[in-house]
């Protein structure tokens, strides 16, 4: 699994224009993206070590780096990616990273991890 997150670290500047343009445009151009299986957002976030939290995060996941890339390539992943520009004049600089994920299983003692 492959996850691509983004970190919204300012609140928006009008926070109502920011969230109804990320529910009424950004969610839908993303939820287009060929391959998507998980789209979260955070919400009520609170500090345990470091200095503010960050004002949103949003999380999409992919089976695997090939599938990201084909979506992020596509007419659909253009899109959303033009869109973003338009989300950081509300909240600027967005930050973003892609990551493979692997599960580690609870409770096993030392380190162990589940096979993908």
């Amino acid at each position: 699994m492959v996850r691509f997150i983004v970190l919204w670290k300012d609140t928006p500047t009008d926070v109502s224009a920011f969230e109804r343009h990320y529910r009424e445009v950004h969610i839908p151009l993303a939820r287009k993206l060929a391959g998507l299986r998980r789209y979260t957002l955070s919400r009520n976030a609170s500090v345990v070590r470091g200095e503010e939290p960050h004002y949103r995060i949003a999380e999409l996941d992919w089976d695997d780096m090939a599938s990201l890339r084909r979506a992020f390539e596509s007419p659909e992943g253009r899109a959303v990616a033009e869109d973003v520009a338009k989300l950081a004049e509300l909240s600027p600089d967005p930050r973003s990273e892609i990551y493979e994920l692997e599960d580690v299983e609870p409770g096993c003692g030392h380190f162990c991890s589940v096979a993908a």
